[in-house]
Parts: C-alpha cells; sequence; structure tokens
C-alpha cells in the first residue's frame, strides 16, 4: 500500500478538548436545571444543557466516522521533441530542467539538433 491509502484520520487534540469542553458544559447546565426553583430559569438551563450535549454528541460521533480516502494521482508529464530540419518527432517523459525550444540531443535521420516542441501532461480518460 502507499503511503497516502494507508493514513489513518486521526482527531486532533484541540478538537477533542472542544468536544470535553462541551460536554462538561452540557453536564453543568443539566445539573443547575435541577437545583434551580425557578421555572424558567429551569427550562432555560434543561434546554441549554440538552443542545449542547446533543451538539457534543453529534460532534463525537462526526469525528469518529472513517474519512473518504483521497488519492493522488500522479499525471503522466511528456516532452515532444522534434527536428526542425527533417521533421522527426520523439516523445519522451518529462524530465527536470526541459523547457520549449531547449536544444536536445542530435536526430537519428539528420544528426541535427533537435528542439523541445512542447509539454504537456497526458489526459486519461475518466473510467466509469
Amino acid at each position: 500500500m502507499s503511503e497516502s491509502t494507508s493514513l489513518i484520520r486521526r482527531i486532533s487534540s484541540l478538537f477533542l478538548v472542544i468536544i470535553l469542553v462541551t460536554l462538561v458544559m452540557a453536564i453543568v447546565s443539566l445539573y443547575q436545571a435541577f437545583r434551580v426553583e425557578d421555572l424558567n430559569t429551569r427550562i432555560n438551563f434543561a434546554m441549554i444543557g440538552a443542545t449542547t450535549l446533543a451538539f457534543s454528541a453529534y460532534l463525537l460521533f462526526q469525528s469518529r466516522r472513517k474519512m473518504r480516502r483521497f488519492t493522488i494521482k500522479i499525471q503522466r508529464v511528456v516532452t515532444t521533441i522534434l527536428c526542425q530540419k527533417c521533421g522527426f518527432k520523439t516523445i519522451r517523459d518529462f524530465q527536470r530542467g526541459d523547457y520549449i525550444f531547449k536544444e536536445t540531443e542530435e536526430c537519428p535521420k539528420c544528426n541535427e539538433k533537435m528542439l523541445i516542441a512542447s509539454i504537456y501532461r497526458e489526459a486519461k480518460e475518466k473510467e466509469s
């Protein structure tokens, strides 16, 4: 397996701290809902606690789900080399230092210097 496909998503420590803080806030809010004597304040604390508890549980479950594995496929880049005199054309893989109009090896037909005519990425058709 390549390194990019064997990576496992982990929960960051900051995200985990945020979830734990919201859980503590939810528990404290629910505890306060049972200690307060005023009915309106009790309902407010209960709603805040329930909402915060639901939110932190949602975040925890979403962080535990497996992430889709994205792989970056390296595209093939090719260089077209062309002889200006006889028109001989060759295609090879891109090499570091290639640029357009750079003189390269000699032509096998006429022994003249060949020039890089184009550098491009090969387009691959999507598989259905």
